[in-house]
Formats: structure tokens, sequence, C-alpha cells
């Protein structure tokens, strides 16, 4: 088959290279290679799906993640990974909007997901291959992913990789590791596996390294494989922000690098992390339109920006990596000198092949750059820094929220008064969620959470809070920045695991 992904011989090349050896684990069960390459053909096997066709998995962080991923993979199959705190209305959406039926969970979501109208599988009765035979390669060009993010409107539009670019993004992402990993050398994830960990651990799984999956942040699990020595750990910088919480003034030996992005990394969570682990952070640049790696600043880089002054043109990101174009335009499109603010655009090889909205699919035209909606400059060495968000889409707990979807559901609860969602900076969440209202009726709290109630627990606000007036712009449109200054006027914010907001 000419441009052939053969995922399926990649595995059997793995497990047999590698079979006794550990491939996952979650802390207390584990799995080899030769028992992923059996659990993942199993699926695959079962599947029997024409390529490209979406196939969703919504499995939580632990050893059964990384099997269903490549099961789905291998089949051919575009995977639609779906996260695991989702409400039913999001699985509806994202249902609709990626064209699935079929949806691998644990059994006991299996009823639930049947009440959504949809063909659950439940992943316990997979039961593994002993001895596997390989599945033809998946063409390049059929859709091998889709994941969802949150569009202009507030509700989340579907991005679609076709399977030549996710290996591809396999590839870059070995070629930029820091060091090769090999037998015992272990990667700690902490984040949803439907993210950017599952890229990560791919890259260690290829090379026959281990991978730790961890449900989130909890001392007692999180602490002994930390002791222990762990070589690499994936923490966003919320992440970050919560083990260095956890464990104040420890120190902990062996970690090489921790691998750090989806957010602006403070100097001062730096600065604590240099201190726990040594100067080994690391930092990328992604986004849900092109896999990483799309920017790379290496652990002594990372440390000279820290001890450098501020230079005004935002967080440092680092230089593109292998493949990946990125320029700074102006709102006419117009390229822009070094130095120069404005919005980031980028061209990789790796990048999606389009988005599904409401309206449907639309295709990436090739070669074509993307608008991130971010804004930056690149500085004289070439180096990218990011310096805030065109739009309005918040990161909170490692989590891309859109405010306009909070406040849909919000609206009415402020007896008809404006309600304004917004992000309250933070280095222990990436930003802590609020919802401002207008000079509100006595009591609107307690409609305005059970309005809430259908959307993920992440999306939720932490504190209700009110302003006599919100900022409006000339044309009346209120604005989130200019309330969030009136908020830290009038209140006092307590970062941390509890944050809370107190009157001056």
């Amino acid at each position: 088959m000419r441009d052939g992904i053969a995922w399926s011989n990649d595995l059997l090349t793995l497990a047999a290279r590698f079979g006794a050896r550990v491939a996952v684990t979650d802390g207390v069960a584990s799995m080899t290679f030769a028992a992923l390459a059996a659990r993942a053909h199993a699926l695959g096997h079962h599947l029997r799906v024409p390529p490209g066709a979406p196939v969703a998995t919504l499995v939580p962080n632990g050893i059964d993640a990384p099997w269903v991923s490549v099961g789905v993979t291998l089949s051919g199959a575009a995977e639609v990974p779906v996260n695991a705190h989702s409400t039913d209305a999001e699985i509806a959406w994202f249902a609709q909007l990626a064209g699935f039926r079929r949806i691998l969970a644990p059994r006991a979501q299996v009823a639930r997901l049947a009440a959504l109208g949809l063909d659950p599988w439940s992943i316990e009765d997979i039961a593994p291959i002993p001895a596997p035979t390989a599945l033809p390669p998946v063409p390049a060009e059929a859709w091998g992913r889709i994941i969802f993010t949150s569009g202009t409107t507030g509700r989340p539009k579907a991005i679609v990789h076709t399977h030549g670019a996710r290996w591809t993004a396999h590839l870059l992402q070995r070629a930029v590791l820091p060091f090769t990993p090999g037998a015992g050398d272990r990667v700690l994830l902490m984040t949803p596996y439907v993210h950017g960990a599952s890229l990560i651990a791919a890259a260690w799984l290829e090379q026959g390294a281990e991978v730790v999956l961890q449900d989130g942040v909890r001392a007692e699990a999180v602490e002994p494989i930390l002791a222990a020595g762990c070589p690499a750990i994936f923490a966003p910088p919320t992440v970050l922000a919560k083990i260095l919480s956890l464990f104040p003034g420890r120190r902990f030996a062996g970690t090489r690098v921790i691998f750090t992005g989806t957010s602006t990394l403070s100097r001062e969570v730096w600065r604590r992390a240099a201190e726990a682990f040594g100067p080994v952070v690391r930092i990328t640049y992604g986004m849900s339109e092109c896999f990483n790696p799309i920017t790379l600043l290496e652990p002594p880089e990372v440390a000279e920006v820290m001890a450098a002054p501020d230079s005004g043109l935002g967080a440092c990101l680092g230089w593109p990596a292998p493949g990946v174009e990125v320029a700074i335009r102006a709102e006419d499109g117009a390229a822009l000198p070094p130095g120069a603010a404005g919005e980031i655009h980028l061209r990789a090889r790796h990048m999606n092949a389009g988005t599904i909205t409401a309206a449907g699919f639309t295709p990436r035209p090739p070669g074509a750059w993307h608008r991130t909606g971010d804004l930056g400059a690149i500085d004289a060495r070439g180096r990218l820094h990011l310096s805030g968000r065109a739009a309005d889409v918040m990161k909170s707990g490692g989590y891309r929220i859109h405010p306009g979807e909070i406040e849909t559901a919000l609206d009415g609860a402020a007896g008809g008064r404006a309600v304004c969602v917004l992000g309250i900076p933070s280095d222990y969440w990436g930003e802590v969620i609020v919802a401002v209202a207008e000079a509100p009726p006595a009591g609107w709290q307690d409609d305005a959470v059970a309005r809430v109630a259908g959307l993920a627990r992440y999306k939720q606000p932490r504190a209700w809070l009110a302003l006599p007036e919100l900022p409006r712009n000339a044309q009346g449109k209120v604005v989130r920045a200019r309330v969030r200054d009136a908020l830290l006027a009038t209140h006092v914010f307590e970062d941390g695991p509890r944050p809370r907001l107190l009157p001056r």
C-alpha cells in the first residue's frame, strides 16, 4: 500500500524486542510490552472498520489507556479520545461533531453511554490474543485522530489529524527528546491521556522505556515514584505547582527532565522547581491544531531566560522544532519583523487536516498557515515569545475552557443582568474561573450554581461575585480585562488548592 503507516508491524516489533519488559504501570498494576501488543491487536482485529472511521474512547488514566488508544489506531480507525470527566451533554455533542457511535469504556460506564444512544464496548470484554498477527498498514491520508477544543462561539469544535501526520509527530517527538530513554527509564504522566500525555507516552514506549500513568496528582501515589528517582516527568505549570505545593521544601534526585507547556511558566514556579528537582525544566509550545513539538527551549536555555531581565516580549517558548515554520503577522496578514508584536502563525507537516464545527468539516488548504489566536513576537535570536491570547480562552487545571460556553449556561441567572466569566491568573491552577454579575438580585448564586451543574466540574466557576457595573467599551460590549482589573481592585486573591477572592 502506497504511503501506508505500519502501526501494527511497529508494535509487534516492540513486543518481540521488549516482550517481558514493563511498558505501562499505574504504580500498582503493570502491563508488559507483550501484553500491550496482545490487548491492542485483539481490539484492532475486533473493530473491523474502514480506514478513518471514527471510534471513541472514554478511558481514565491507568494501564488500560495506552492499549485501547493503540488498538484503535492500528485498526485504521480515527481515534476520538473523550475526557473521562466529560458530562453526558458534552459526550452527546462530541458524538454529533465527530460522527461516532462506537465507544470503548470501562464496564461501569456502559449503561450510561448506551442511554445516550451510543454503542459502548466494555474494555474488560476484549480478550488478549496470545500470538497476534499483523494488521495491514493504514493509508497515511486517512483520518487518524479527532480531538476537541473550544471554538470562538464557546462550543467545542473538533480538530482532525491524519494517520500520516500522527506518525510524523511521533518521529519528531523522538527526534527532539533531550535523551534517549531505555530499560528502566520511567516517565511520569498525570494529566489526562487524551491530551499531550499520549504523545509523550508513545515516544517512551517506542524506545522500550516505561510509562507511569497517574489519574491526577495525589500525594500518596506520586511521592514513592518521585522518591525512587523518576528520570522524566510531564508536568504543565499547573501540575508542577501542585507537586511543589504537596512537598514543600522536598528535594528529589534522579529527574533528568520535566516536560512542560500548555500555559506560561512563571519565574516563581521555575525557581521552586529548580530547588526541588534541579534546573531540568524544558518548555515547549503546542496546541490542538498541531502536534508537539512546535517550539523548544531546553533546560539550560530555560535557566538562562529565567536569570535574564524581562525582555518585554512575553514568555520565551524557544526555537521552532524541525519542520515547523513560525511567523508573526499583523491584523492585515502582513509579516512583522523581529521584536514586533502580532498574532502567531504556524505551518508544519504534522498539522491538522481540518476542523469540524456544527456547519460540517472544513479542510485546511495545503500549505496554508494556521492563525493560532495567540499573540507574541520573535526576538532577534529567532526565539518565539508568547504575550497573551487574542481570544478569551482560559486554561484551568490543564483544560482549555471558553467563557462563552459558561456564560451561555448562566444566561438569566442574574435576573436578566449581564454575567461575565473570566480567569484569574494562578500558579496552582493556571487560571481560576470566576463569574461576575452586574448588580444581581439577592440569592442569584444558588440559581447560577444549578445552571452550571451540567457542565464538567473544571468548567464551573470557583467564585460568584458582583459589581455595581461591568466595564464596557464604546459599543456596549463587556470588556473582560477591565472586569478583571475592577475585581482585583476590590478583592485580594489567595492562590492554592482552594483559591479564594476576599474583599479588601
